[in-house]
C-alpha cells in the first residue's frame, strides 16, 4: 500500500477512474430498475435492442464516459492533495476539512455523472427490456414489476 500512486486508491481504482468506468457509483439506480448505458451496450443482443436504441445509448455512454474521465481526474487530484498533505506532516484540522470537502465534492460530481445517465436510459427501453436487464444483471425481476413510480414503458 505504501507504494500506491495515491494511497487511498488501489491500482484497480485508478484504472477504473481513468477509463471512466462506473466504480460502483450507480448502484442506487441499477438496483432500482434504471439501467446504465455501459451495461445496456454489453447486453444489447440479449436485450434485443434496436439499432435506434443502440445509437441513442451509445451517445449517452460516450458523453458519460468523457465526463466521468474528467470528473475522475478531479477526484484523483483531490485525493492526491490529501495524501500529499498527510505526507508533508503540516496539516491542521481546518486544512484537513478543506481537503476532505474538496475530495468529497469531486466524488459527488463523479457519482452524479454516472447516476444521471441512468435517468436517460429507461425512456429508451421497453418494460420487458428493463425487466430482462435486471434479470441478466442478477437483480431479480427488477423494479418495473415492483414499483409504480419506476419509469418503465
Amino acid at each position: 500500500m505504501e507504494a500506491r500512486e495515491i494511497k487511498s486508491l488501489s491500482g484497480e481504482d485508478i484504472e477504473a477512474l481513468r477509463e471512466g468506468r462506473g466504480w460502483g457509483l450507480a448502484l442506487a439506480a441499477e438496483l432500482n430498475g434504471m439501467p446504465g448505458p455501459a451495461h445496456l451496450l454489453e447486453l444489447k443482443d440479449e436485450l434485443g435492442l434496436s439499432e435506434d436504441q443502440v445509437r441513442a445509448i451509445e451517445a449517452i455512454h460516450a458523453e458519460m464516459r468523457a465526463e466521468a474521465i474528467a470528473a475522475g481526474e478531479r477526484f484523483m487530484a483531490a485525493e492526491a492533495a490529501l495524501d500529499t498533505a498527510f505526507a508533508a506532516g503540516d496539516l491542521d484540522e481546518e486544512r484537513l476539512w478543506h481537503l476532505i470537502d474538496a475530495a468529497e465534492a469531486a466524488r459527488g460530481d463523479l457519482r452524479f455523472v454516472h447516476l444521471s445517465r441512468h435517468l436517460s436510459t429507461p425512456p429508451l427501453l421497453t418494460r420487458n427490456q428493463i425487466r430482462l436487464y435486471s434479470e441478466l444483471r442478477g437483480y431479480g425481476s427488477g423494479a418495473c414489476s415492483e414499483a409504480e413510480g419506476t419509469q418503465c414503458h
